[in-house]
């Protein structure tokens, strides 16, 4: 039987997508052990949002984070993300910064580092994974997939090829990050990019938004796919990853073997079922499937914003149009790719867009430098009078060329003399105080405890307002409280 390996990608999207990325340390560890058993080929540990939330929300060290963990995990490799010319925030940042980022993934414990650029700008990317090669690391060039015109069997089979001659990966992912990967479409994509890929693995990276992901992953494999990325069910489906256990149990009927304990995959899952229950977190169920999708291709996460932004201020009846309003924009700005940063700045320019009633008429210094290059070369051009709206709307201190950037590892390191470079790219990537309240909120917490029935009803009962009529009842014991009135 041929054997399919499996990605994990609890610890890292799948909590990115159903939890706001809201994971702690301390949920993790207790299960760590456990899942470094379970048989899988690696698992996906940090991305650059990871690292973002870990700081500005959980006040964690996300460094920490990687070093208790590795220090779990050892027989299973865990990986990192790097997103070529960005790390934690939206703007382009110098290329000795992305080299030190590597450097210090590594340096903590990690041992696979995947790079991916969203336009397909190989130059954004050739040196980061050379550098983590040099350094012993398996590396994993990532292509995102896109549906649009120019996002082609063609281009991707051209790009699969220039990416591994010039880096000499060890495989290749093929990065659903929008959930718009079709069974039909993997039919002709998977044969196209394997003919130019020789012994190299491919990886198949994708979420539920539509509900077909986990038909798409049979159909890919079917084709020649080596590995899949899956989430343990509770924290799979919706806008996560398929189901571990729900896929390896239909691998395993089609004649495939998945070398995972299935005992420990549901013990891990339990765990997170008690910790979702516990913290208020959702499940993942299953998708509809939703044509409108495809236009928009706004990510779940993103989506869920809009909801909440629109209305806190009292437009959530412009959903609509903020949603077809995205589709135009990716229309008119060659096609990009809805992943961070882009789904982003095409996002912004969409609210802004219909909020103000006049296109184009506020600009983000983001969507400017885009149009213009900053971030790597378009697959297509920017529509000539778009372009020129932008020119004209967006900042006038943004130099229509972009200008190579001057390394900053030196400059930071002379700011921070005291510091390892861990903390100085923290503070590289934080503005204002937010590492300092990171460091103040003190040592990362690794231990979780769930609390008994009784407690955690008393703290339940105590968040409601006013309550009149109380009743707990179990065996012979009858508890009822009346509010005085």
């Amino acid at each position: 039987m041929k054997p399919v390996k499996v990605m994990d990608t609890t610890l890292r999207d799948a909590h990115q997508s159903l939890w706001a990325t809201r994971m702690t340390t301390a949920m993790m560890l207790p299960v760590a052990g456990r899942m470094d058993r379970i048989g899988y080929d690696a698992i996906d540990l940090m991305g650059l949002i990871q690292f973002d939330v870990a700081v500005r929300y959980l006040k964690e060290n996300p460094w920490e984070r990687v070093r208790l963990m590795c220090e779990k995990i050892t027989h299973t490799p865990m990986q990192s993300s790097i997103r070529s010319k960005s790390l934690t925030g939206f703007d382009v940042v110098p290329n000795d910064i992305l080299l030190l980022w590597t450097e210090r993934l590594l340096a903590n414990g990690l041992r696979r580092v995947r790079a991916f650029d969203a336009l397909a700008d190989l130059d954004n990317i050739v040196h980061i994974l050379k550098h983590a090669k040099s350094l012993g690391a398996y590396t994993v060039g990532a292509l995102v997939y896109g549906h649009s015109p120019v996002h082609t069997d063609e281009l991707y089979a051209e790009k699969t090829k220039e990416l591994i001659e010039r880096t000499g990966v060890d495989s290749i992912m093929l990065k659903d990050a929008c959930g718009l990967l079709t069974p039909d479409r993997i039919r002709t994509l998977v044969p196209a990019m394997k003919q130019v890929m020789g012994d190299v693995p491919l990886e198949l990276h994708s979420h539920c938004l539509t509900g077909l992901a986990p038909l798409v992953y049979l159909e890919g494999v079917k084709l020649g796919v080596d590995q899949v990325h899956t989430s343990i069910a509770p924290l799979a489906n919706g806008p996560a990853q398929p189901a571990t256990q729900t896929i390896a149990r239909n691998l395993r009927g089609m004649g495939y073997r998945v070398d995972l304990d299935d005992r420990l995959l549901d013990e891990v899952g339990d765990h997170f079922r008690r910790v979702a229950e516990q913290e208020g977190k959702p499940l993942g169920v299953p998708m509809e499937y939703d044509a409108f999708h495809f236009e928009h291709q706004v990510p779940g996460g993103m989506l869920t914003n809009f909801h909440f932004q629109l209305a806190q201020a009292g437009l959530g009846h412009k959903l609509d149009a903020v949603l077809h309003e995205c589709a135009q924009i990716r229309r008119e700005l060659g096609w990009p790719i809805m992943v961070t940063p882009f789904a982003q700045l095409v996002g912004t320019q969409a609210v802004l867009n219909v909020v103000q009633g006049e296109r184009y008429r506020i600009v983000p210094d983001e969507v400017k430098k885009y149009a213009l290059g900053y971030y790597g070369k378009l697959l297509a051009p920017v529509e000539p009078d778009v372009l020129d709206r932008i020119v004209e709307s967006g900042s006038q201190r943004i130099a229509l060329e972009p200008k190579p950037m001057p390394p900053a590892v030196p400059d930071l390191r002379r700011k921070y003399p005291n510091m390892t470079d861990e903390e100085r790219l923290l503070r590289y990537s934080f503005a204002g105080t937010q590492v300092d309240e990171m460091v103040a909120a003190g040592p990362t917490r690794t231990d979780y405890q769930f609390e008994k029935p009784l407690a955690r009803l008393l703290r339940e009962l105590v968040r409601r307002r006013e309550p009149t009529h109380i009743y707990i009842e179990r065996g012979d014991v009858r508890i009822e409280l009346h509010a005085a009135h």
